[in-house]
């Protein structure tokens, strides 16, 4: 799947490269063959489960051989290999799509195949439907009554999803986030707004307006996309602007919100806040003008902007998107300068911020620290990002802080335990430097955090029996620790009342239960999902059982042997998922047990 997504990055880049040096209808239309046959064998690898190391080796040809055209200079003495290496790609054409559709065939099952159509199409429609195992039947409409069905919120978290690309799959964490910054959820009295996000997203799916993506047999999902009737339906609520960029009205119950997409390869930053300032004082389609909320990146690689550009919009927007949505480190971001992030400061109204895998961010303005209407900041995966404010006391309003996959950052800043509203932390590092200020045991402040990951550096300085701090996180629902280093010497972690969701990444001991103990013995273990992935456990068997478990999940562990029947009926009796991979007597198993 990635080698496919890489190819048509690629092919995209040379399709480029080559309009401005010649025009050819012809290969033009072969380009466009090989486009659609790439697009269609995206759709096949739902279904792929082995054997695809000849079609990696095929696209890993196409692409060499698109690159090399792509890089080639045009000064006189290389123009007329460029000019034969195109005119010999172009004759094998027609071969290489027939060998990729050759390398599909073998992977996709027979009965994908409809052997009366493949005369009319070397790629037929009808094999690309999705896995009926996988996923619910597609809809071909979707009636406009049902939309009026949904309460007025999930309408409104409905018709926000049109920015993304037809067909596309959508992490549920990252709309619900989307849906916080732009204040279609909020906190109530009985409900925070990721559960009220929790339970649009359900609605969405009883009403078959979504449908969840991935594996089935598993009784939990994080991904989904909106199926293609409900969307067409959508897109007449909405109006739609193509200048290199969407702005979106929607008009629902008197709801008018107005949205600044940016597409790759259609205008900078610069040129869509010019164009989008220049809507926003006159209007578009001969309707008033109407505020900009939401700037969003849907496909834009290089980010770039004059100064003072946040000017117009310091007033009225809510969300900026920057970073990446897409879960694929592939979707390449970078900022041409950092003075871009100088700015931020202005935004004085911003509730979301999302710099999320975008290159080139090597510190964080300590202005960031000024946004003090800000609920979430998503840094996740800035590899190249070191250093942070020194100081975030000021951000009360701060829910979510997200700095996971942030690996080059050495501790976090001061005033993390001031945030009282901040309900999710992740990637939370205790690093080897003796000056981080702020502990793991300062986090107990945190009344109302229900997430928390901590990523333990390689030599990681951790103060004597901190770490029994945890269990005072009255909160506390979802944990996840990650173990760069190898010394588990600081004693055990006591597990809090409350917690549902263990996650253990690169585990440090051989057995189990000598790292993790609950408070007191007669305490009763809550948690119902435990992961463990990577690291040195050799041993599952524990002292007592853990008997609210149903979904267990054991990852790359090669020196962990089980017995699945001992697994079920001894230590984790009310399993009800099980998925293990790549274990010491085990590669693969899924099994799911009905109640």
């Amino acid at each position: 799947m990635k080698a496919v997504s890489v190819v048509l990055k690629q092919l995209m880049t040379t399709r480029s490269r080559f309009h401005e040096r010649e025009r050819d209808d012809s290969f033009e239309g072969k380009l466009e063959k090989l486009r659609l046959n790439l697009n269609k064998i995206k759709d096949v690898f739902v279904r792929v489960k082995k054997n695809e190391e000849e079609l990696l080796d095929t696209l890993a040809e196409v692409y060499e051989q698109l690159r090399k055209l792509e890089r080639r200079k045009l000064d006189e003495d290389m123009h007329r290999i460029w000019k034969f290496e195109r005119r010999k790609l172009d004759e094998e054409m027609d071969g290489i799509c027939k060998r990729i559709r050759e390398c599909a065939e073998k992977l996709v099952p027979m009965d994908g195949f409809d052997e009366s159509s493949k005369k009319k199409d070397p790629m037929p429609a009808q094999i690309f439907q999705p896995s009926q195992e996988l996923h619910q039947p597609l809809q071909t409409s979707w009636p406009r009554a049902d939309f009026y069905r949904l309460d007025s919120r999930t309408r409104g978290c409905l018709l926000s999803l049109v920015i993304f690309p037809e067909n596309t799959v959508i992490r549920k964490r990252n709309v619900i986030n989307l849906w916080i910054g732009e204040g279609l959820i909020e906190d109530s009295h009985d409900k925070k707004a990721e559960e009220l996000g929790e339970d649009a997203i359900q609605n969405l799916l009883e009403f078959k307006v979504i449908e969840r993506y991935g594996n089935r047999k598993c009784p939990l999902f994080n991904k989904f996309r909106i199926l293609p009737g409900v969307r067409h339906t959508l897109e007449s609520y909405v109006l739609k602007e193509h200048h290199g960029h969407f702005i979106i009205l929607f008009f629902d119950l008197g709801l008018v919100v107005r949205r600044v997409v940016l597409h790759q390869k259609k205008g900078t930053l610069d040129h869509v806040v010019r164009r989008a300032v220049l809507h926003q004082k006159k209007g578009t389609f001969d309707l008033p003008p109407v505020p900009i909320h939401t700037i969003f990146n849907i496909g834009a690689s290089y980010l770039n902007c004059r100064p003072k550009w946040v000017t117009e919009f310091k007033k009225d927007l809510l969300v900026l998107q920057l970073g990446r949505w897409q879960d694929s480190p592939l979707h390449h971001i970078e900022v041409g300068s950092e003075k871009l992030l100088n700015e931020l400061e202005n935004l004085t109204q911003l509730r979301y911020l999302s710099l999320r895998g975008i290159s080139r961010i090597f510190e964080l303005p300590s202005s960031i620290a000024q946004l003090e209407r800000l609920l979430i900041l998503d840094l996740k995966a800035c590899h190249n990002l070191e250093t942070l404010p020194n100081d975030i006391s000021s951000m009360k309003s701060l829910t979510h802080l997200i700095l996971s996959q942030c690996y080059l950052l050495e501790g976090m800043p001061k005033g993390i335990d001031k945030l009282t509203n901040l309900q999710v932390l992740k990637g939370f590092v205790i690093s080897s430097s003796e000056k981080t200020p702020c502990r793991i045991s300062d986090l107990v402040n945190l009344k109302k955090l229900r997430r928390l990951s901590i990523h333990i550096g390689k030599e990681a300085v951790i103060r004597d029996r901190e770490f029994e701090s945890v269990k005072d996180f009255v909160a506390l629902e979802h944990l996840k620790i990650s173990w760069r280093g190898s010394d588990p010497s600081y004693g055990n972690i006591h597990l809090p009342r409350g917690l549902r969701k263990l996650h253990l990444e690169c585990f440090p001991r051989k057995s189990f239960e000598e790292l993790f103990m609950p408070p007191k013995m007669e305490d009763v273990l809550t948690v119902r999902e435990l992961n463990i992935s990577g690291g040195k456990l050799e041993s599952m068997d524990v002292d007592r059982k853990w008997r609210n478990v149903d979904t267990l999940r054991l990852k790359y562990l090669k020196q962990l042997n089980v017995d699945m029947q001992h697994l079920k009926t001894v230590i984790f009796p009310d399993l009800r998922y099980l998925e293990i991979k790549q274990i010491s007597n085990h590669s693969h198993i899924e099994h799911k047990w009905n109640f």
